[in-house]
């Protein structure tokens, strides 16, 4: 119900994150379901690279897939080829993707050569010294920035930490060298200039559980205020 609440919203689109939230591919699909039926694009952050968890996104109707911990370029390559049929992605007629049959083989083919997208997550120190060629790889649309995961790859706790300040920088200096686009997660929104100074251009802006705890604190707020 919450995705198809989230739908009748103007935001661009929602993400999924089967990577660390408790879903199976029939929740996932019926996640999936009702944000295609309010008109919501979605992408999923999928467990991992294995080609069965980008075809069982992608299947059930995603938009699109974020690929977690791509530390070498041929991770991204997986990545991107997998989301792709006759590079690694297994065709099938009967899914919501394909229309359910309605579509032709071509048809389908070529719209998910032509719409779906692949974002490739960097979240970890190995992948530091491997950006350019990760940068460099053919099919990604745009690479993630992981804040939290690459705060803990340093080995700290706190993002704002000078060493993973200055990584994120060098990503971000990298990528514009690169003219690759780039993406991160801010639950502070007063963030987004400095970020968008540095060349990122998505932004995930918070969770459905930020979502509910802001509107429940706010209208208490307000509701106290009378008493």
């Amino acid at each position: 119900m919450l995705c198809e609440v989230i739908s009748q919203t103007d935001i661009d689109m929602v993400c999924l994150d089967a990577e660390h939230s408790p879903f199976d591919r029939l929740t996932l699909d019926q996640c999936i379901f009702a944000l295609r039926a309010g008109g919501m694009p979605s992408v999923v952050r999928v467990q991992a690279l294995e080609a069965e968890h980008i075809l069982n996104a992608l299947d059930c109707g995603a938009t699109g897939i974020v690929a977690p911990h791509i530390i070498t370029a041929e991770d991204a390559h997986l990545a991107a080829t997998r989301s792709q049929f006759g590079q690694g992605r297994g065709f099938a007629g009967s899914t919501r993707a394909a229309g359910y049959t309605s579509k032709s083989m071509a048809a389908h083919m070529k719209h998910s050569q032509d719409e779906t997208v692949v974002i490739a997550q960097i979240e970890d120190k190995e992948a530091l010294d491997n950006l350019e060629d990760i940068f460099a790889t053919p099919g990604i649309d745009c690479f993630f920035i992981g804040r939290s995961d690459l705060t803990v790859s340093l080995g700290y706790n706190d993002p704002s930490h000078p060493d993973v300040v200055s990584a994120v920088e060098a990503i971000c200096a990298k990528g514009k060298e690169a003219n690759v686009r780039l993406g991160t997660f801010t639950a502070n929104i007063e963030e987004i200039p400095s970020w968008r100074a540095q060349n990122v251009s998505l932004f995930i802006l918070a969770s459905d559980h930020g979502f509910m705890l802001q509107g429940a604190r706010t209208f208490s707020e307000k509701v106290r205020a009378y008493f």
